[in-house]
């Protein structure tokens, strides 16, 4: 099994302030990872979570962001850009496999959703590099996510080979990000956030944000007072 938090740690030693696509899936996974890379990197955080059951959730996700990035000192710098909210295509691709439970192969494909999504723009607006703030949750899969990065970073390399450069310089015609290896919940990372979220007063979700994640734990909390 692949140490990615070594990886990383190695990444960060090369660093010379590279221009960063953070994917955000909400706050308190966010303060960590911010507090993490803030001396690394020229952060941008990218909130894309077409997951998201409603708009109210969204919203009231991406505020906490907002209101994160003004207050913690070591966030100030970062920018902020939040995608529409556009459920359709999380349920498009769920389809289907809406009764499957979380850590299922539709969860995979939401990662890979975000991500594609994420590296598409880090290529499109010259950033250097991309990750996302997931992998600091114990309830997501690190391997899935490192994986699935290191796919968007080969799928773009593919692309950009294919593209024929401006000049004909023999150059590529698109700059190709890196993907960040990551898997913040490592050395007490997701006790940090806990921590930074108390501090903060942060919105803490319960559930990942989609609507049968919310649904299995409206099942859980029933049969926990049935004594199921």
């Amino acid at each position: 099994m692949e140490n990615y938090y070594l990886k990383f740690e190695e990444q960060l030693r090369n660093s010379h302030r590279d221009r960063l696509l953070l994917h955000a899936c909400c706050c308190p996974c966010s303060s960590h990872c911010l507090e993490v890379l803030a001396g690394f990197f020229d952060i941008t955080v990218y909130f894309y979570n077409p997951n998201i059951d409603t708009e109210e959730e969204y919203e009231k996700r991406f505020r906490e962001l907002i209101r994160f990035t003004e207050e913690a000192p070591f966030a100030k710098a970062v920018k902020l850009i939040r995608e529409d909210f556009d459920p359709e295509v999380f349920l498009a691709m769920a389809k289907g496999r809406e009764l499957e439970p979380e850590r299922g192969s539709r969860c995979y494909d939401c990662y890979l959703l975000r991500l594609r999504k994420t590296a598409r723009y880090a290529a499109e607006h010259g950033f250097d590099c991309f990750t996302t703030t997931l992998s600091i949750s114990p309830y997501k899969n690190a391997d899935w996510l490192n994986e699935i990065g290191v796919r968007m970073e080969q799928e773009l390399r593919e692309e950009s080979a294919g593209e024929i450069p401006e000049g004909g310089d023999g150059q590529e015609a698109q700059k190709t990000p890196y993907f960040l290896f990551s898997d913040f919940k490592k050395k007490n990372g997701y006790k940090r956030s806990i921590e930074l979220s108390a501090e903060y007063g942060l919105y803490r979700q319960d559930y990942c944000g989609c609507r049968y994640s919310r649904e299995e734990r409206e099942r859980k909390k029933l049969g926990e007072r049935h004594g199921v």
